[in-house]
């Protein structure tokens, strides 16, 4: 079982978290460093306006000022500062605050640099505040001046801007976890997918949602899936319909081989001979092409480049093909690159299939360039094939209706064709010909394709 923190998902929120809390925490350190709000709560006028009325009277004693000042500077954080007419400090709570300006009569702000009569600054508000702060000198009624000074940076918030630290990273946090576990809930679902094609279940697929990269490996997915259920249930075919081809063959050459032992005479233990030597080359041939369609399912499969391509003459390879076969060949000299084996066997083939169903008919071959592939097309007059099923004609073990055991073949020699022209970058096709009987085309391209 997983643990949690090993999740894809719970990784990725928590580095997203981390990510936006490190953000906020430098967004933090630059508000705090360059920027100063314009406020946090009442502006120091309105609080000095507040304050001044709680005020003892100018006769009261400095102990009784004093302890007024104490209990706001515990309540707002502020610093305060009271003095008489002649701007002689009389109470402090907080940091010292410096004297109105002298050149102001009645209430008025202060800036951070404030400089007396005799030009001198005043250290201890630099002290106390690093960055500008709000200072407001308000006159009261019985000549006495009261400075207020409020610092409004972050620090100053309850908790010192924790608070709203911690606020502003679980908001962060609770809105990119819906992202992150979208897409992992998409993960997982991949996941499900390959765990079922690993458990042998070839129909499973999984859902493309949305265009990012988990989107085409889903595709990807689904592609690499329908080519294994493909494959597989091609060679479930295969072998299910080999085994039935095999049969026919070795029966044949078991019955031969009891008949020999029964006392024949000599003229019909050779016939039965020269039986047994057609079944045995049928299961040849049978073996030949059941191992080559293997093999190119596989090397088309698995990407393995065991095919030996180079520049060959399709048309002189054709012609000895169609002399060996007495088929009439047509056409120009045209060069291709292509595996000499392979497509000499693809030759054979068509010219095979002619013969066999031909009905004894003349067999037309041409090689011809169109536009930058070459077709070669074999023709025949035999029945033709019905347009519904020219489509099959080329699957493995597939025989038209009304075609019968005893025409020879085992239904492998057009599947071997389609797949040697697709391993060629080509194609092949089943065509109705004029005046009856059937053409078989293969496109190829003149480069040919990396085997």
């Amino acid at each position: 079982m997983i643990r949690l923190w090993q999740r894809l998902w719970w990784r990725l929120w928590l580095a997203m978290l981390a990510t936006i809390v490190l953000v906020t925490l430098l967004s933090f350190v630059i508000v705090r460093v360059l920027l100063d709000p314009e406020h946090f709560g009442p502006m120091a006028d309105a609080l000095a306006q507040e304050i001044a009325a709680t005020l003892p009277a100018a006769d009261a004693p400095l102990a009784e000022m004093q302890a007024a000042l104490d209990r706001w500077r515990r309540s707002t954080d502020a610093a305060l500062s009271i003095f008489d007419a002649e701007r002689r400090r009389l109470a402090q709570a907080g940091a010292p605050l410096p004297p109105p300006r002298r050149r102001f009569d009645d209430s008025h702000w202060m800036t951070r640099w404030l400089r007396d009569e005799r030009g001198e600054q005043h250290a201890p508000a630099e002290k106390f505040f690093d960055r500008p702060p709000q200072i407001f000198a308000l006159r009261l009624d019985d000549g006495r001046w009261l400075v207020v000074g409020r610092d409004l940076r972050l620090r100053r918030l309850p908790f010192g801007g924790a608070l709203w630290f911690g606020l502003l990273a679980l908001g962060t946090g609770l809105g990119a976890y819906p992202v992150v576990r979208r897409l992992t809930r998409r993960v997982e679902r991949l996941q499900q997918g390959v765990d079922e094609l690993g458990r042998g279940e070839l129909h499973a697929r999984v859902p493309v949602e949305g265009c990012d990269e988990v989107a085409q490996l889903a595709a990807s997915f689904n592609t690499a899936a329908a080519r294994i259920e493909q494959l597989v249930n091609s060679h479930r075919s295969l072998l299910a319909n080999a085994s039935h081809e095999l049969r026919s063959p070795m029966a044949r050459v078991r019955l031969a081989l009891d008949l020999l032992d029964t006392g024949r005479s000599a003229e019909q233990q050779q016939a039965l001979k020269d039986e047994v030597r057609r079944d045995i080359a049928e299961l040849d041939v049978l073996v030949d092409e059941i191992l080559l369609a293997s093999r190119l399912d596989a090397q088309a499969t698995q990407g393995i480049p065991q095919l030996q391509f180079e520049r060959l003459d399709l048309t002189a390879l054709a012609a000895e093909e169609c002399a060996r076969a007495g088929a009439v060949l047509e056409g120009e000299r045209v060069e291709i690159t292509g595996d000499a084996r392979l497509l000499r066997r693809l030759v054979r083939n068509l010219l095979q299939n002619a013969q066999r169903y031909g009905e004894g008919g003349p067999i037309e071959v041409a090689v011809r360039t169109v536009a930058d592939r070459t077709e070669l097309t074999v023709a025949d007059r035999g029945p033709g094939v019905a347009e519904d099923e020219r489509p099959r004609i080329f699957e493995p073990f597939y025989r038209a209706r009304g075609v019968a055991e005893s025409t020879g073949g085992v239904g492998l020699g057009l599947a071997l064709v389609q797949r040697i022209a697709h391993r060629h970058g080509g194609d092949a096709e089943c065509l109705p010909r004029e005046g009856g009987g059937s053409v078989f085309r293969v496109t190829l391209p003149r480069s040919g394709r990396s085997g």
